[in-house]
């Protein structure tokens, strides 16, 4: 985390095209959301489990993190309504970074599960994270 974090120094300016923080659950799916009775289509009327919500890009969220990971029917659908993702050069680097952050917080979930093995693979994944980060 210390180099994801020297690379984000090098990477300030890409970071700071961000302008406008939006709140992010962290941890939002069908468990987390309440949704509005009687409805013709679905309508999330309101969230649990906010303890991982903080201000950032929208992009970086879990969801958009866990949506990108397989496609789907569930998972198209989220992307028709939602829309397309940006296609910028700074976009790309970002999305480094927050793939950073989210194999980071995987491998503390691992450790606290006691995933000992999966803990020791997400050095690997971090590893190439980091070479695509000191590569752009």
């Amino acid at each position: 985390m210390r180099e994801v974090t020297a690379a984000a120094e090098k990477h300030r300016a890409v970071l700071d095209e961000v302008t406008e923080p939006r709140v992010l659950h962290g941890d939002l799916w069908t468990v987390n959301a309440m949704m509005e009775p009687d409805t013709a289509e679905p309508r999330i009327s309101g969230v649990f489990d906010n303890d991982r919500t903080v201000w950032g890009d929208l992009e970086s969220d879990w969801t958009i993190y866990t949506a990108a990971k397989k496609p789907g029917t569930e998972r198209d659908a989220f992307w028709g309504t939602y829309g397309a993702r940006p296609a910028t050069p700074g976009a790309a680097v970002r999305s480094l970074f927050y793939l950073a952050k989210h194999t980071g917080a995987i491998r503390l979930e691992r450790q606290r599960l006691g995933n000992t093995d999966a803990v020791s693979e997400s050095y690997e994944q971090m590893r190439g994270v980091l070479d695509q980060l000191l590569r752009a």
